[in-house]
């Protein structure tokens, strides 16, 4: 399991450790906090160093390791997403290999509308994260195509542990209001966290030995009632208030400009990476991992999110 310090990798093994299969997990941290790992024996492995020199014998990797922020040096990502993707089948030349990336392989600039896994990667992309993933994804399929390979493309991933979609969406809030961008009807698809780790298992124990596969919740939902069901699990008072896309879109395109004007190392609070995943429909086919690997999905929720 690579990127096992990681709130999905960590989740991972938690889960494949309680299942009875034996583990080892790597990552960028010294040390993971106590548990984080379930079971699984834990090694320091900075993938973008190169080739592990000294690998254990294993089955399957679960290569869930990346760098997931949409902002920064693009030398950065493609070091991480790209060649530590390279590192990890050169790692482990023959065993199975589930490429967790992600649904930002699809077209940013369009809405995504229950999108088959023939969709994507595409030739454009708003940002080095974006294309990263896609490079790797084609990396993966192209090296692996005498192996066996899946990837697993999830969208917006959230549960216990999430430091990505949850804290950007309560980051957010000012006052009483959420700002968002569209009219709040669109349909969007999302992952929990745990429907993630069922098709991990899946991939990586399931008779299945290639494919790519969309991963997400049972069925989509409408943006304003997953705001709404996210502020009430946290107890928040805010409502959502909706901008119209027209006139964000060219803000947050002058807003970046800037941020690279000045070489600034934090992301600005709107990017049009961000807006592009919630402005307009997000929804996958989720039909060849329902019928491939068994793939059976609970609905989203946000119950117990207060504790997260």
């Amino acid at each position: 399991m690579t990127g096992a310090s990681g709130f999905v990798g960590g989740a991972v093994c938690r889960a494949l450790t309680r299942a009875g299969h034996d583990l080892v997990g790597f990552g960028r941290r010294a040390e993971p906090p106590p548990g984080h790992v379930g079971a699984a024996a834990y090694r320091r492995w900075d993938l973008a160093d190169g080739p592990l020199a000294d690998p254990p014998e294993v089955d399957a990797v679960v290569h869930c390791a990346g760098t997931v922020t949409d902002w920064g040096p693009r030398r950065e990502f493609f070091a991480v997403n790209v060649d530590g993707t390279r590192h990890a089948l050169a790692t482990w030349p023959l065993a199975r290999f589930v490429h967790v990336s992600t649904a930002s392989v699809y077209d940013p600039r369009q809405p995504t509308v229950m999108a088959a896994e023939d969709r994507a990667p595409v030739g454009r992309y708003l940002n080095a994260y974006g294309e990263s993933k896609a490079a790797a994804e084609r990396f993966v399929l192209d090296v692996a195509a005498d192996r066996p390979a899946i990837v697993l493309r999830p969208h917006a991933v959230y549960g216990p542990g999430d430091t990505t979609l949850l804290p950007r969406v309560l980051a957010a809030v000012r006052g009483r209001r959420l700002p968002a961008v569209g009219d709040g009807r669109q349909l969007i698809s999302l992952t929990s966290v745990g429907n993630l780790v069922q098709a991990c298992t899946l991939a990586a124990c399931g008779p299945v030995e290639r494919g790519v596969f969309n991963i997400t919740d049972a069925a989509p939902v409408v943006l304003d009632d997953a705001l709404r069901a996210i502020l009430a699990a946290r107890g928040i008072t805010a409502r959502p208030v909706y901008l119209p896309l027209a006139a964000v879109w060219p803000l947050a395109t002058a807003v970046e400009g800037l941020y690279r004007l000045a070489r600034s190392p934090r992301p600005p609070r709107l990017t049009r990476y961000a807006i592009s995943h919630l402005a307009v429909e997000r929804t996958l086919d989720i039909t060849a991992a329902r019928e491939a690997l068994g793939y059976h999905p609970d609905p989203t929720s946000f119950a117990g999110a207060a504790g997260w």
